[in-house]
């Protein structure tokens, strides 16, 4: 079709970053992302200018996929953060809070990008090697013949979340409930490679918190008059299952364009009963105790299996379909023809459930690897924001199966970090002047900005106004209230760090953070008594963070790379 208007010419911009315009929207998001941050993070209440549902959240994933950006600055930063989101759950507003303070940062420094990219790179690559070192004191490896510290990472997540609305005794029993579901996923005779279950959260909405519940096998809501017309079946060994992911309903297929050719008298409808009728005959005849469908089942065919002692349950939907495999232990049947007897699955028990005003199906596996969690919450708003936690929760799990270790979380892994970053590139900046090709004062320059950028991201965790301060022998972040009195006494204010691994009882001195402080080397090497402590810690999961570190800085590079933008406006 011809264009109603010439095609415009695309518009080329240089120096995107320079622009008041970038510098203002970059400032904006970062208010934004910063203020939601913590446990003592504000919410967010999104919706639209059309109506539709209101929202109150404070979790990234659904922060970014409600917040329009036009700025290509700011499309790159967000399409990096909700990438890293997607792949770890974990982990958004610290990636996003950080790549935005990074480019900050820089932006005033006046140097080259392509001096700052490179020792941004050494940078991030020394805190990844101290990360993953044996002697990094703010990482604690994970015993899983214990479940305290896999526990404190679930509770420190939950306890993220204001807008889940959990009371601290409400927080405990859902901490619970998502490891149990979690280790319910795990195979019993697990080897060197296991392979995970699922865990699918059914939802309860307007029932209190405690109410929830986990349940090993698949949870299937069904309606009061369908559970009236399921016949009660019992037997000693397990029921024979055939699944089905293709419409049993009789309806023809689609044709597209084509054109279908009918014998004379031939009756389209009866023949597909007729078809339907055979395949109830072959179930009978293989003894199947239960049809299982993820589209509609006719009635005519639902009646006949009805007769025969047959339990039959249809509209299933598609997300129920790989765990009903894992379940039953077969692939669906995805057609009409005749059934092979490789395609029937089984079940150790059939039962039905009732919770708060629903009813369910309740399918219970020879072997438990699939799990349902009955999550329950007030309302709507905070049951989708305890979903999402809770997935965020599960991943995170996962995460530490294949690498057991959990980070000290509370911003004391940033101060940390700063500590150990500024004493090393004080005391041995040989090799990364002779390496990196630059100057002392540059080198100063960008370790200051970076870690400055950490600093402001611990920072970001206080939100009424209180001190934040270090100290100077773990390098761990410390709050305390505001305005306080000059003759206070120091030890008496915070009684322990972010993360909760250390008391102000002990002999240490404070400074405020981002204050002029001499490097100093802080202490490495958890004790063993701080690790037994794990119970009471606040943590974060290890690979989301150290992913997003990697993520923020790289995002940093790529924008202040960025020499010109072209922009269709067509």
């Amino acid at each position: 079709m011809s264009r109603l208007e010439a095609k415009k010419p695309s518009i080329c911009r240089r120096e995107p970053l320079t622009g008041e315009r970038a510098g203002a929207r970059l400032a904006a998001l970062r208010g934004l992302l910063t203020s939601c941050y913590g446990p003592a993070g504000r919410l967010k209440q999104l919706h639209n200018g059309r109506g539709g549902p209101v929202a109150a959240t404070s979790h990234s994933a659904a922060l970014l996929a409600g917040l329009p950006v036009s700025h290509p600055v700011l499309k790159v930063l967000t399409a990096a953060v909700r990438n890293h989101v997607a792949c770890f759950s974990d982990g958004g507003l610290f990636t996003a809070i950080l790549c935005c303070n990074l480019v900050e940062n820089v932006q005033r420094l006046g140097l080259t990008p392509t001096t700052v990219i490179r020792l941004n790179k050494h940078l991030l690559s020394l805190c990844t090697r101290y990360l993953k070192s044996e002697v990094c004191a703010c990482r604690i490896p994970v015993d899983f013949g214990s479940t305290q510290i896999l526990l404190s990472l679930v509770r420190s997540i939950l306890t993220s979340k204001p807008a889940c609305m959990l009371i601290a005794k409400e927080i405990d029993h859902i901490s619970t409930l998502i490891l149990k579901a979690f280790l319910l996923t795990i195979p019993e005779n697990a080897q060197e490679h296991i392979i995970l279950g699922k865990s699918i959260i059914v939802p309860l909405k307007g029932q209190r918190v405690i109410d929830s519940a986990v349940l090993p096998g698949i949870l299937i809501e069904v309606s009061e008059v369908q559970l009236m017309k399921i016949l009660p079946i019992k037997k000693s060994d397990s029921f024979k299952v055939a699944v089905f992911c293709v419409s049993l309903s009789g309806d023809l297929s689609d044709t597209g364009e084509g054109t279908l050719l009918v014998s004379y008298g031939v009756s389209l409808e009866n023949a597909a009963l007729d078809q339907l009728f055979n395949l109830g005959k072959q179930l009978v005849s293989d003894h199947v105790d239960l049809v299982l469908c993820q589209k509609v089942i006719h009635p005519s065919l639902k009646q006949f299996l009805r007769t025969h002692q047959i339990i039959a349950v249809d509209r299933i939907g598609v997300s129920l379909m790989e765990p009903l495999s894992k379940v039953t232990g077969t692939q669906p049947i995805g057609s009409l023809g005749s059934i092979s007897p490789s395609s029937y699955g089984t079940v150790k028990d059939l039962c039905i459930a009732k919770f708060g005003c629903k009813h369910f199906f309740h399918l219970i596996p020879n072997k438990a690897t699939v799990c349902s969690l009955l999550l329950c919450n007030r309302n709507d708003t905070a049951w989708d924001e305890l979903k999402l936690t809770c997935q965020t929760a599960l991943h995170a799990l996962q995460l530490t199966v294949k690498e057991p270790y959990v980070l000290l979380g509370g911003g004391c892994t940033e101060t940390h970090l700063v500590a150990y970053i500024r004493h090393k590139t004080r005391n041995e900046p040989e090799s990364v002047l002779r390496d990196e090709r630059c100057s002392q004062t540059e080198l100063q320059l960008i370790t200051e900005a970076f870690c400055s950028a950490l600093e402001s991201l611990a920072g970001s965790l206080e939100h009424d106004g209180g001190e934040v301060l270090t100290d100077g022998k773990y390098g761990h972040f410390w709050s305390v209230q505001a305005n306080l009195p000059s003759a206070v006494n120091w030890p008496d204010l915070p009684s322990r760090c972010g993360c909760g691994l250390y008391s102000s009882q002990e002999e240490l001195s404070w400074s405020f953070l981002r204050s002029a402080r001499h490097p100093f080397r802080p202490q490495t090497c958890l004790s063993h008594e701080a690790k037994g402590s794990a119970n009471t810690l606040t943590l974060d999961c290890f690979t989301a963070k150290l992913s997003g570190l990697q993520v923020a800085v790289e995002t940093a590079s790529l924008i202040l790379d960025l020499s010109c933008v072209i922009e269709d406006t067509n």
